[in-house]
Formats: structure tokens, C-alpha cells, sequence
């Protein structure tokens, strides 16, 4: 009888031995996960998932800008993070502020932005479009745009982070035959009368609607704001309103 007890005796430590054993594998991987120093399993972060977009344009022609960027997000016309600028009331002012690293912008306008020169020209969808190279200044600030000519449409784009950023901004503009961006009312002159800006937007297929106030300040018929905004894409046919001085 005796070997058969030692038999048993030795199963029993064994066994013991073994679970010693997982316990101190656990333990040695709680260790190094809870020290930082590694870990014996990993499990691998899931991809990003896609950037929500948004569209904003004037008339047909439209870009696509992440859905988290502002709008106006500048101080006297100097972004001071992403941000797209539409007819951006902070431009009319200068000041000398620096853009901050990694930001970027695209600003929609009816006229070539200040320092356009055409370097290339193509069609988009079937529109004539000119495009001016992406350049860095010494500020380190890289810029280039696309215009649009027979749409009154040009797209800035500007970038504190890489040439790349800008380039990739700029491939995101698309002609919508059937979406109509709320136009600028940049192109009106200094007394901001809307006659022209109703006619522009009858053009685009849109239709208005007058709502009018008083003022102690402006002249009769000036246009005071635009409801929706500017850079608004709307099917034609939809409805602006428009605030006017009676």
C-alpha cells in the first residue's frame, strides 16, 4: 500500500505545482500591465472611423469641410482654429496676430483672394477652373486656391500645419447641379441695397422673402441680414429671407 500512497502524493503535488504555476503566469502579466513596462497580451485599438463632413458653397460650386470646424473662428480675419470663413465680418479689421500651428481654414469668395495668380487650369465636372500652387510663407503658413470664374466662386485655402493640408482641402470642391449655395452678399456695393442681391438669387433658382425694420441709421433698402446664412446649401426653389430697412 505504501507506493500507491506516494503515487497519489506526488499526483497531489503535481497539480498543486501547476496551479502555482498559473497563478504566478497571471500575476507576472498583472504586474506588467500594472507597471507599464508591457504587457504579455495586447488587444489592438480599432481603426478610426470616417471624418463627418459638411458642404458649404456659393451657388453650384461647393467644398467639403469636416463637420467639427467652426465658422468664422478668427480674430481680425487671422484663424485661430479650423474653421471655414464666410463672408467673415472680423476681415474688414487688421491686426497683426499670428495664425497658430496646426490650423486650417478655406475661405469661399466672389473675387480672386489677394496675391491669385493663375499657375494651372483645368475643368471640374465640365468648369472651366484656374488654380493657383500652394506656396509657404516664411511665417510658415502655406496657402493656394481654385477659382471658379464663370461662377463667381474662389476657394482659399490656408494651413499652418503641412502643404499637404492645403492641397487636400482644395480636392474636396464639387459642382452641385442640384444643391444652390446661399450666396455672398459681398458683391453688393457700400449702400448694401438688396435689389441686386434679390436678383442674384432669383438667378440661382431660390426664391426670397422680404421682412423689413426701421433704423435711425441705415438708408431704406439696405440689407441688414440674410436668413439662412451665406455658404447654406438648399435645394432650388427653398425659400431665403431677407431683412431689409423700410
Amino acid at each position: 500500500m505504501e507506493p500507491l500512497r506516494t503515487s497519489r502524493t506526488r499526483g497531489v503535488l503535481a497539480s498543486a505545482a501547476a496551479a502555482i504555476t498559473v497563478l504566478a503566469v497571471i500575476g507576472v502579466t498583472n504586474a506588467l500591465s500594472s507597471n507599464g513596462s508591457g504587457t504579455l497580451i495586447t488587444t489592438p485599438e480599432p481603426p478610426p472611423g470616417p471624418v463627418a463632413m459638411r458642404m458649404v458653397g456659393y451657388g453650384h460650386a461647393a467644398i467639403a469641410v469636416p463637420k467639427v470646424w467652426g465658422t468664422n473662428a478668427s480674430r481680425c480675419g487671422i484663424p485661430h482654429r479650423d474653421t471655414v470663413l464666410i463672408d467673415d465680418p472680423a476681415a474688414a479689421s487688421y491686426c497683426d496676430l499670428p495664425r497658430p500651428p496646426d490650423v486650417d481654414s478655406v475661405e469661399l469668395g466672389t473675387d480672386p483672394p489677394s496675391g491669385f495668380r493663375v499657375d494651372e487650369t483645368f475643368t471640374l465636372n465640365g468648369v472651366p477652373a484656374e488654380r493657383r500652387r500652394t506656396t509657404c510663407a516664411s511665417d510658415g503658413v502655406c496657402w493656394g486656391a481654385v477659382g471658379l470664374p464663370s461662377l463667381h466662386v474662389w476657394f482659399r485655402a490656408s494651413s499652418s500645419t503641412s502643404v499637404g493640408e492645403v492641397n487636400d482641402i482644395l480636392a474636396r470642391i464639387e459642382i452641385l447641379p442640384d444643391r444652390v449655395g446661399v450666396p455672398s452678399s459681398r458683391s453688393l456695393d457700400d449702400g448694401r441695397d438688396s435689389t441686386a442681391y434679390v436678383e442674384r438669387l432669383r438667378e440661382l433658382g431660390l426664391k426670397t422673402e422680404i421682412s423689413t425694420r426701421t433704423s435711425t441709421v441705415y438708408k431704406p433698402g439696405r440689407l441688414v441680414s440674410i436668413s439662412p446664412s451665406p455658404g447654406t446649401l438648399l435645394s432650388p426653389g427653398e425659400t431665403v429671407t431677407l431683412t431689409v430697412i423700410k
